[in-house]
């Protein structure tokens, strides 16, 4: 016995399946499951064993479940709760309602088994890397039994409070990616409108993400309370907002002469200051590049 977990693994797509090859090492072993057995074959190849039906991965100890939606889901846990022993975790990292990931670890926690939210972020391209981000909602007893499994396939392993915290951390997570998707569409109409070449426009935005951080360099506060004026981010979130509304400012006027609306960006002018957490007291400053 290697006193190692036995790992089970549910849903070779895309995302599980990348995920999964990177247990097959597992010193107490890996077993994973998939209705589509040709999904299984290369796991077999590379050591994991192969389970019959889903009710075998039941004999896991930590269970992860990679499939489509809220529906799937609850049939996943239903069924491996038939024969699943007491102190089984059940993983979930679909990305589901909070609601659903907190319903059904109350519902099984009479019998002993841990269902947990655990979802990723990074897509299938960090997945193959072994660099994903996980966002678990789980007792810190269970965070701290799976982490060592899940930091075989994911390079940031966060607790994110108890079971349901992981989804909701995930969903501000997705929420931020698609509306800076939208406010990215914006953007390319501003530039399309005003003659601009969008490839080279999106070079431009590529580059200097990576260098800035993007809307990530500015989520480093404890709360979204006002900032005092000693607080640590307050001169630098201070110049940040003048800058942001000048700029802001400019595109909505070149928005308006190129005849491109942007409601987006009127929006973001709107709520910036408070948002930052320096809210406007008696007039606007002029910020300098």
């Amino acid at each position: 016995m290697s006193g190692q977990p036995k790992l089970g693994f549910i849903g070779l797509g895309n995302m599980g399946a990348p995920i999964a090859k990177r247990l097959v090492d597992w010193p107490g072993g890996l077993l994973v499951y998939d209705v589509r057995a040709e999904a299984m074959t290369p796991l077999a190849e590379a050591g994991a064993q192969l389970a019959d039906s889903l009710g075998d991965i039941a004999a896991a100890d930590i269970i992860s479940v990679v499939v489509l939606n809220d529906e799937q889901v609850r049939q996943v846990v239903a069924e491996l709760a038939e024969t699943a022993k007491a102190g089984t975790v059940i993983a979930i990292h679909s990305t589901i309602s909070d609601t659903t990931a907190v319903e059904l670890a109350r519902q099984y926690e009479t019998a002993g088994i841990h269902v947990i939210d655990a979802p990723v972020s990074g897509g299938a391209g960090a997945a193959d890397k072994g660099e994903m981000a996980t966002m678990v909602g789980a007792d810190r007893a269970v965070y701290e039994q799976i982490k060592p499994a899940f930091k075989q396939w994911a390079s940031l392993v966060i607790h994110a409070g108890e079971p349901g915290a992981g989804t909701r951390m995930k969903l501000a997570r997705n929420m931020l990616t698609f509306t800076s998707y939208a406010a990215a569409c914006e953007a390319m109409k501003l530039a399309q409108q005003s003659g601009l070449d969008l490839g080279q426009l999106g070079r431009v935005v590529r580059h200097t993400d990576a260098l800035t951080g993007g809307p990530g360099a500015i989520m480093v506060r404890e709360d979204m309370a006002p900032l005092t004026a000693d607080h640590w981010l307050y001169d630098a979130f201070t110049h940040t907002r003048g800058l942001g509304e000048k700029d802001l400012s400019l595109a909505l006027a070149l928005g308006e002469s190129v005849g491109a609306d942007l409601p987006l960006a009127q929006l973001a002018l709107q709520t910036l200051a408070d948002g930052l957490g320096v809210p406007h007291t008696t007039s606007t400053s002029t910020a300098t590049e």
